[in-house]
C-alpha cells in the first residue's frame, strides 16, 4: 500500500513474504497466488506492496536466468503486487522444523553473503515498479556475537564496503538507487540501534544503513525517542523499518505468567529473552532458557523476540510490546519529513503460536495478515498520511 506524507513523500507499506517461506523460484511463484493475491483482495485493494523474501536457491535461478526473471516480474503485475523492499537476512532453510542459531549463516565475514546481497540488490532494481526508484535490503547485523574478534569485523566492515561501491554502480547503470540495511537484533554484534553506529561509521555509506524492527528495539528496552535522535545525529540512514510487536510479561515471577510464557517457548526460531536490571541489560538467547533456569532475573519485566501478531495481542497475563511500535512510528513517520520511506510487516510465527492461537487454513491466515495491515494502515492516517489508491 502507498501513503502520502505531507511532505509530499510516498510511503511504502508492505508485508513480509517469509510468513509463508519458499526456497525455490516454483514455490515464489506460487504464493503469491496463494497468499499474497488473497490478502490484497481481503483488503480491497488494486496493488499491494509484499517485502519478498527470496532464499539463495530461488535468487539464484532469477539472476542466471533472464526469463525467469521476467516471469516473476509479470507474476507480480498480474497480481497487482509491487515490491519495493527485499528481506535478505534469512539466507536458506527459513522454513525447516528448526532454525534457530541457522538464520545467522552466512554471515557477513563469508564471502557467500555479500554475493546474495549483491544479487538481491541487482534483482530488485529489475523488479521495482516503474514509478519507483528507490529499493531497500534488509539484512542481519554482521553476525552472531560469537566467535566474533576484530578481525572477523575487519573483514565483515571490508565486505560491506564493497557493497557499497556495487550499489554506487547499479545506480549508474540502470538510475535505480538500492540501500542496504543492517537490522539490529538481541545476541547478535549489532543487538541494540546504538551497536550499530559505530560499524556503519566506519563504513561511512549513505547506502549502508539500519533497518529498525520494533520487535527488536522493544525486546532490548530501547527507548525509541532515544534511539531515533542518536541515529539521526549521527547521520545513521534508516531505509527501511520492520512493524512487529514483542512478547511482554510484566510479573515474570508469577506461576501463571510463567506457564503462560511456557506455551511459547518452540522449537524453530530463538526467542531471545530480556530484562532490565540495576546492573543494565541481562539477557537468554532463548525463552526455554529463561523459564527452564535462573538465570533471569524475574523482579521485573521480561520481553521476548516472539513476533505476535499486531492485531491480536497475547491473553492476559501476557502483553505484547505494541506501544512500542506505535512510538517508534510516529517519529518515523509522523514529522514534518519521513525518516524512512519503507515499512514492511513482519510476523513470520504465526505458525510458531501456541496451537491454540496458530491459523489451521489459508483462509485465517489471510485474515490475520490482512488485519494486520489494516492495523498499520489506520496508525498511519492518524498520522496524518493519506492512503493512495
Amino acid at each position: 500500500m502507498r501513503f502520502r506524507h505531507p511532505d509530499g513523500s510516498t510511503i511504502h507499506l508492505a508485508y513480509c513474504t517469509n510468513v509463508h517461506p519458499a526456497e525455490t523460484l516454483d514455490g515464489v511463484l506460487a504464493q503469491l497466488g496463494d497468499h499474497c493475491e488473497p490478502v490484497r483482495r481481503r483488503l480491497g485493494r488494486d496493488r499491494l506492496g509484499i517485502g519478498l523474501w527470496l532464499a539463495r536457491a530461488a535468487a539464484r535461478s532469477l539472476t542466471t536466468d533472464p526469463a525467469a526473471l521476467r516471469r516473476l516480474r509479470a507474476e507480480l503485475d498480474r497480481r497487482g503486487l509491487e515490491v519495493v523492499t527485499l528481506n535478505g537476512f534469512p539466507y536458506e532453510g527459513f522454513g525447516a522444523q528448526e532454525v534457530k542459531y541457522r538464520v545467522y549463516q552466512p554471515d557477513w565475514t563469508r564471502p557467500e553473503r555479500l554475493a546474495h546481497t549483491t544479487d538481491l540488490a541487482r534483482l530488485l532494481a529489475a523488479l521495482l515498479p516503474a514509478d519507483v526508484t528507490e529499493g531497500s535490503v534488509s539484512t542481519l547485523p554482521i553476525a552472531w556475537r560469537t566467535p566474533f574478534d576484530t578481525a572477523a569485523a575487519h573483514t565483515a566492515r571490508t565486505a560491506l564496503t564493497t557493497l557499497a561501491e556495487r550499489l554506487d554502480a547499479l545506480e549508474e547503470l540502470t538510475g535505480k538507487s538500492l540501500r542496504v540495511a543492517l537490522e539490529p537484533e538481541p545476541g547478535c554484534t549489532i543487538e541494540t540501534t546504538a551497536d550499530a553506529i559505530g560499524p556503519l561509521t566506519d563504513v561511512s555509506s549513505p547506502r549502508i544503513g539500519i533497518c529498525i524492527d520494533t520487535c527488536h528495539l522493544a525486546t532490548s528496552f530501547e527507548d525509541p525517542h532515544t534511539a531515533l535522535d542518536a541515529l539521526t545525529a549521527a547521520a545513521i540512514p534508516i531505509p527501511k523499518a520492520q512493524l512487529s510487536a514483542a512478547l511482554h510479561a510484566e510479573h515474570p515471577h508469577l506461576p501463571d505468567v510463567r506457564k503462560a510464557l511456557a506455551a511459547f517457548a518452540e522449537p524453530r526460531f530463538l526467542h531471545q529473552t530480556r530484562t532490565r536490571t540495576a546492573a543494565g541489560l541481562r539477557g537468554t538467547d532463548d525463552l526455554a532458557e529463561a523459564l527452564d533456569g535462573e538465570t533471569l532475573p524475574d523482579g521485573a519485566p521480561w520481553r521476548a523476540h516472539f513476533h505476535v501478531p499486531l492485531h491480536s495481542p497475547p491473553a492476559a497475563p501476557l502483553t505484547s510490546t505494541l506501544p512500542v511500535l506505535r512510538d517508534t512510528l510516529a517519529r518515523l513517520v509522523g514529522g514534518p519529513a519521513p525518516l524512512t520511506r519503507h515499512l514492511e510487516v513482519e510476523t513470520y510465527t504465526w505458525q510458531a503460536l501456541p496451537s491454540e492461537l496458530r491459523p489451521r487454513t489459508r483462509g485465517r491466515l489471510t485474515d490475520g495478515i490482512a488485519a494486520e495491515l489494516a492495523l498499520a494502515r489506520g496508525l498511519l492516517t492518524d498520522l496524518g498520511l493519506k492512503e493512495l489508491p
